[in-house]
């Protein structure tokens, strides 16, 4: 259970999107955890693999959660400590659902929410280290070090094309 993020899934089938968040969390040397953790299927079992992580040193969570999407906001009700909902594609609208479920917290129990799927893993995974690096001048400049990365691609990206198009 050991790990500064613990990225808790409804499902098995979870897995291939929020795995982004684990390759995110790895690229930025931050360690992490993954457990299956339905709200609904298994709640006992949620609330214990929170507490325990907490005891343990986990300091931020990442929930990722289709249709009804209710595993962060009953992770967020347990703990104090920061948690991340990733909605999940399925389900009405390819995951409209989910985003509302996950976004829509009463007031005192908020959950940062990302966009649904893939992007909204590895963006998950970027925001646990925006919240972790407050006190980390290292990872801080890690975040830092994969914006350049970031700007370098686009530019590489740009280079590649060479300004497709016809004549001025």
């Amino acid at each position: 259970m050991s790990g500064t993020v613990m990225i808790l899934m409804g499902s098995k089938n979870d897995w291939e999107t929020l795995q982004e968040a684990g390759r995110e969390l790895d690229r930025l040397g931050l360690a992490w955890s993954a457990h299956v953790a339905s709200a609904h299927r298994s709640l006992n079992r949620t609330v214990d693999l929170v507490r325990g992580a907490e005891a343990e040193g986990t300091r931020v969570f990442i929930c990722g959660a289709g249709m009804a999407a209710h595993l962060a906001g009953v992770v967020a009700a347990t703990t104090i400590l920061p948690v991340i909902g990733v909605p999940l594609a399925g389900g009405i609208a390819d995951g409209l659902d989910a985003l509302l479920s996950t976004v829509q917290m009463p007031g005192g129990v908020p959950v940062a929410t990302v966009a649904v799927g893939k992007a909204g893993a590895r963006n998950a995974a970027v925001l646990a280290a925006q919240m972790l690096a407050l006190g980390d001048h290292e990872l801080a400049s890690r975040l830092r070090h994969l914006r350049v990365e970031q700007a370098d691609a686009v530019a590489a990206a740009d280079a590649a094309i060479g300004g497709i198009g016809k004549g001025q």
